[in-house]
């Protein structure tokens, strides 16, 4: 305990008090004391190893400032990091101080002490409120990871049933139908204190928020090759098949021709989406159909289509409740157009917590189990 205390310059009743009041608020022990010397838990191990992850996201953020101090990370206050993070977020240093009931001159004094710390510019005025530097938007980044892994320690160590577990999960259109609720549905039955955050979007809207640190993992259809920095788990592949109504003129065709779906309109995606990429190269060679209707949005492309002879290209797993209550129908065999990769993107090096290895688990369970009865 001595030399612990030595090494971060803290006395050592200081310590001691500081590690106690962790083990209060965290309701577990960190650290076995007898007169040979202190030995961590498991749960101290646990939350050590989470801590240093930490300070390395904060340490990698600050690289390339000023070398203003060796190691600028272990100087860093969270009251520093919480306004950091809030100017970030409102955009002003008003909006930042509303935000956090902190006084907006406390607000940029923190600001500005970080900015010293770092040797480097975070924000600059513009107008009536900031905009981030490309330092400012590192260090956002690093404290953000930093939070998430104390958030997963905290997480990993709690032994307290009333603790809420939280994960943020970003979903992509085609896991929201059946994946992801059966997988949500057995996840929080067996976790009642559970927190999912089910944040909506395309891939280029949730891959900045996953790099960051605000979205745990993402599921939905993987990339060619993934960002750096970035990881995936393929999960299955989607076969995409041709959608229209229920009694559309083509759904009694048992393998329509190009031509024969040539002649009716199409809902596509917008340009550059993969399910647009898909309908082109379907059309491939051909004069494409008229597309009267660009849309991504699959709650409107189901009611659109079940009240027109306009057809689209969608995973049967995204209108599996129309098809089974005959409201749309599948126009030939699905696989023909085209075939995606769904899966898990991670950050590399991610480290998930207890509950979210279950939660991943639970995933793989539901691909495997929705395959197969679509087989069935």
């Amino acid at each position: 305990m001595s030399a612990a205390a030595a090494s971060v310059s803290l006395s050592q009743p200081a310590l001691t008090q500081g590690l106690h009041k962790l083990e209060r608020q965290l309701e577990a022990q960190l650290f076995e004391r007898d007169p040979s010397g202190t030995q961590p838990t498991e749960a101290g191990s646990i939350l050590a190893s989470r801590a240093g992850a930490a300070f390395s996201a904060l340490a990698e953020a600050a690289r390339g400032g000023r070398r203003v101090f060796a190691k600028p990370e272990q100087l860093m206050t969270s009251t520093q990091l919480h306004a950091t993070l809030a100017l970030a977020d409102a955009g002003s240093f008003a909006g930042a101080a509303v935000a956090t009931g902190i006084s907006q001159p406390a607000i940029h004094r923190a600001v500005r002490d970080l900015e010293q710390i770092c040797g480097m510019r975070i924000a600059d005025r513009q107008g009536r409120g900031v905009v981030l530097t490309a330092a400012g938007r590192r260090i956002v980044r690093g404290i953000r990871l930093a939070s998430a892994e104390i958030a997963a320690g905290i997480a990993d160590v709690s032994i307290s049933p009333d603790r809420a577990i939280r994960i943020t999960i970003g979903a992509m259109p085609l896991c929201r139908a059946l994946v992801l609720p059966h997988a949500i549905a057995a996840f929080v039955s067996a976790a009642p204190h559970a927190a999912l955050d089910i944040v909506e979007g395309s891939w280029r809207e949730l891959v900045e928020p996953l790099r960051e640190g605000r979205i745990d993992l993402m599921i939905g259809a993987l990339r060619p090759a993934p960002l750096p920095g970035l990881e995936q788990r393929p999960l299955f592949d989607d076969h995409l098949a041709v959608v229209g109504r229920a009694g559309h003129p083509l759904a009694y065709v048992a393998t329509p021709t190009t031509d024969q779906l040539r002649q009716f309109g199409w809902i596509v995606g917008q340009p550059g989406t993969p399910l647009r990429s898909h309908w082109e190269a379907l059309f491939s060679g051909h004069p494409p159909p008229p597309t009267p209707v660009e849309c991504g949005s699959v709650m409107v492309i189901r009611g659109v289509l079940a009240a027109s002879d306009l057809l689209t290209l969608l995973s049967p797993d995204q209108v599996a409740l129309e098809t089974d209550s005959q409201v749309l129908t599948l126009i030939g065999q699905p696989g023909s157009p085209a075939t995606r990769t769904i899966g898990i993107t991670t950050r590399t090096g991610w480290r998930p917590t207890g509950a979210q290895e279950r939660l991943i688990t639970l995933i793989e369970h539901a691909a495997r189990e929705t395959r197969l009865r679509q087989i069935e």
